[in-house]
Formats: structure tokens, sequence, C-alpha cells
């Protein structure tokens, strides 16, 4: 699957764009791939009701065959396709968020291959605050299959120029929509249970869901031999090229916690890169080159340090950093879900100082 000829498209005006689109359909009721944006990151796109499609998507990426897929739907009626029953539960979730940053988990209906689900008797369905991405679904008349675009383990896309450098040859067509929104992936909701448990964290928070449900289960934890229920729950993610370390610190000590590993690593050869808020990368421009800095937003701003994340971790990659560390966030709100994907990045590494 590395030699294909990928086109990206501008997609400016959806109306002035129907034979992309049509085309892009055609692509998708053929069998093959489809990158396009959502209001989080790029999806990659196949048919979620034909196996052998999605096959493609864990080829391209190369992702682990039990690691589910979410279909992306464009309208409530299209909910029914693929879902054998839609709980209260769900209900109330769809009604207040979507379409929006929220995958709701049910029972799946027979007509969704195995393949899509990881073998679990679950489907995962999202309905995109996006025009392109609806526009997508419209045109290829079915629920479409799409993990996060991008080599599996890797830093998601947030703009079609990331999407062609990790998918590049392997797919034919990009549907470039601009940057996204949300930068982080959806909330993934269990709405099967007497209780919603949250499985990946996103910009719907554990708040915002409890003020339309009620209490939430406790956060899962998934042991080591048992089937992910939703994607980002078991593999490491969003891991840049360099080795990671988050340093988790008060606001009034980073830079004091950051100046020591820093210091540290240039001790031991290494040449550090640093992701961090505005104010710390002031503070560290002295000992960091410019070069070696990326800042994903004001530290008080968690909704832009989400959207930059995935695009500070990518930016290292053409740079000469041995290792990396970024800067932790308190675990509130939408911070539960900017700390899951830099834990993830990390492998788990973080340095606590005090």
């Amino acid at each position: 699957m590395n030699d294909l000829q990928t086109r990206s498209e501008k997609i400016s005006n959806i109306k002035k764009a129907s034979a992309i689109f049509d085309e892009a359909g055609e692509i998708i009721q053929g069998g093959g791939l489809v990158a396009f944006p959502t209001e989080t990151v790029y999806g990659l796109g196949a048919n979620g009701l034909d196996a052998d499609a999605c096959a493609k998507i864990y080829e391209a990426k190369g992702r682990p065959s039990d690691n589910p897929l979410i279909l992306h739907v464009a309208d409530r009626a299209m909910v029914n396709q693929v879902a054998a029953t839609v709980t209260p539960m769900a209900e109330r979730v769809l009604a207040a968020f979507a379409p929006g940053p929220v995958t709701v988990i049910l029972p799946k209906r027979d007509e969704v291959p195995p393949k899509v689900t990881g073998g679990l008797s679950t489907v995962g369905i999202r309905m995109p605050d996006n025009d392109v991405a609806r526009a997508l679904i419209r045109a290829a008349g079915v629920p479409i299959a799409a993990p996060s675009a991008n080599r599996s383990g890797r830093p998601s896309p947030t703009t079609a120029a990331a999407v062609l450098a990790d998918m590049g040859g392997k797919i034919p067509l990009i549907l470039d929509g601009g940057p996204c929104r949300f930068g982080v992936e959806s909330t993934i909701v269990d709405c099967t249970g007497e209780r919603a448990e949250i499985l990946r964290p996103g910009a719907i928070t554990r708040e915002m869901l409890a003020e339309v449900l009620g209490e939430l289960a406790p956060p899962p934890i998934l042991q080591a031999d048992e089937a992910p229920r939703a994607p980002g729950m078991k593999y490491t993610h969003y891991a840049p090229l360099a080795p990671l370390t988050l340093i988790a610190a008060s606001r009034e000590k980073n830079g004091e916690a950051f100046r020591a590993v820093i210091r540290e690593a240039m001790a031991e050869g290494k040449r550090p890169g640093v992701i961090v808020s505005r104010a710390l990368a002031d503070e560290l421009s002295e000992y960091v080159p410019l070069e070696l800095i990326a800042v994903y937003g004001d530290a008080d701003n968690l909704s832009s340090m989400a959207a930059h994340l995935y695009e500070c971790l990518r930016s290292f990659d053409d740079k000469d950093a041995d290792v990396l560390f970024a800067e932790a966030v308190p675990e509130e709100g939408l911070g539960v879900a900017i700390m899951n994907r830099l834990k993830k990045a990390a492998g788990g590494r973080i340095r606590f100082i005090d």
C-alpha cells in the first residue's frame, strides 16, 4: 500500500466541492480509504460495513487488529443503522453533545463486521461536528469507520499536512478542511451499563457528562490480557520520535524544575527539547535554542493547549532533539484529556518535582 499517488484537496466551500465529494464517496463505496477532517483530529475513513475495506485501515496504520474502530455517522437516523439498540443514556448524550466530540458505545447490529469492533459485541458511534466530515459520510451513503489518520502509535494529525507525512503513498485522497478545532480525540462513553463509563477522556469532560447523566462509573482499569473496549485504552499512542518525559511541578517551581532536567540532560551529552506553556517558554529561552522550544498555549487556556498538543509533539520530527520534556497540567476538566494523551506519549514517564 505504498505505491499510491496521494492527492490532498483543499475544501474551502462545501457546495463548490461537490465533484470532490462525489469522488471521495466513490472511493469509500469502492472499498478504498479517504482521510478527512473532524473537529477533533483527522480521520482515516473506510466503509464501516465492509470488513475488507476496514482491514485496509489496519494495514495502512500498522494498527493492532484488536483495537476497535469508531463509526462516524452523519445524523441521528444513521445511528440506527449500526446500533442494535440506543439506550436512554445514549439518547441523552447524543441530544446534549452531538454533533460534537463524543462517541457512544452501544450494542452493535449484525451488519457491523467484527473487524470494526475488534470482535466485541459493541460499537463506538460518533457524529462529527464538521461540515466536511458529514458531507463525506453523506456522499458515501454509509457509516464511515475511522481512527486517526496517522501511523499507529504516532501523534494524531490535526492538519492535512500531518496526514500526508504519515499516509503519503498509502491512500489516494486527503480532504483538507484546515486545522482541527479541539485537537484531541473524542470522549468515549460506554452507554451499555447501569452507569455511564468514560473509556477515553476528551473535550466533553466528566463534569459535563455528569450534568446530563448524573453519577458516572469510576474510570476503568484495563488488565494486560483484556481486549480494549475503545481506541486509546491499551496501546502506546501519540509518541514523538524522541523519548518524552513529563515534568510535573507547581507553577511556581516549573522554571526551576525544567532548568534542572535540562542541565541533567546536557551533562549526559543529550540535546533536549521542551513542550511548554508560553510563560515557561520565555523563562527557558536562555537555556534551550528557540527551535527546540514548542509552545502549546497559555497555561490558563487548556483549550488552546489541547488544540496544539499533537502539532507540538510532531514539530520535533525533523529536529535533532535527543530527549523531550513536556509541562504537565492539572488533571481537571479538559486537563484530564491532555494528561491522558501526554502520559501515553511519554509511555508513562513522569517526574514529580516538589
